[in-house]
């Protein structure tokens, strides 16, 4: 089955816009019990159809569980060298730390293992056109990883990161109201 068959079934059954909702202005989150209506912006855009791929590949739903495990899983797989897409990787990863760190750690785990989807740099219409088989072959790393030393330093090192980049807003949002009152 193709990708893009693929996709329009996840979407219809995580209750999405059979494009991903790509053309929306705005798009909903669920932050402790929020929702918080955020910008789509375009860089979102244009790698949202890379994202849910992953989920696919790695039989995550939407939850934020399933998020959580993509997350740990891009990080391993290198996403934090595309800055701003990193950026919302590591935030995702900060929070979701909190409420399912072991599908965090998971997703890492298998990251290791995988190319990033994003690394393979095919343009979106050809990875719509292409079989979900054949996407499997192309991100399988030829030598295997397992979390040794190095690896749990990595891991850790990300969770500091993920964890600065998730507080942040929180720690200047504390500043601006000590400085007020």
């Amino acid at each position: 089955m193709t990708l893009n068959q693929l996709l329009v079934e996840f979407y219809r059954a995580n209750g999405i816009p059979d494009d991903g909702g790509i053309n929306d202005k705005t798009f909903d989150i669920n932050i402790f019990g929020l929702i918080l209506t955020m910008p789509n912006p375009q860089f979102r855009k244009e790698a949202l159809h890379i994202h849910d791929i992953q989920h696919l590949l790695n039989d995550c739903d939407t939850s934020w569980e399933g998020e959580g495990y993509i997350c740990g899983w891009e990080i391993a797989t290198g996403m934090w060298k595309y800055f701003l897409l990193g950026m919302l990787s590591l935030w995702a990863m900060g929070y979701v730390l909190w409420m399912h760190p072991k599908s965090v750690l998971e997703g890492f785990k298998k990251g290791l293992n995988d190319k990033g989807v994003i690394d393979l740099k095919i343009s979106k219409e050809d990875f719509m056109k292409m079989e979900f088989d054949e996407l499997k072959s192309l991100i399988k790393k030829d030598k295997k990883t397992t979390m040794g030393l190095a690896q749990w330093a990595q891991f850790i090192f990300w969770i500091f990161v993920s964890e600065v980049v998730f507080l942040f807003p929180l720690l200047l949002l504390g500043l601006g109201i000590y400085f007020l009152v």
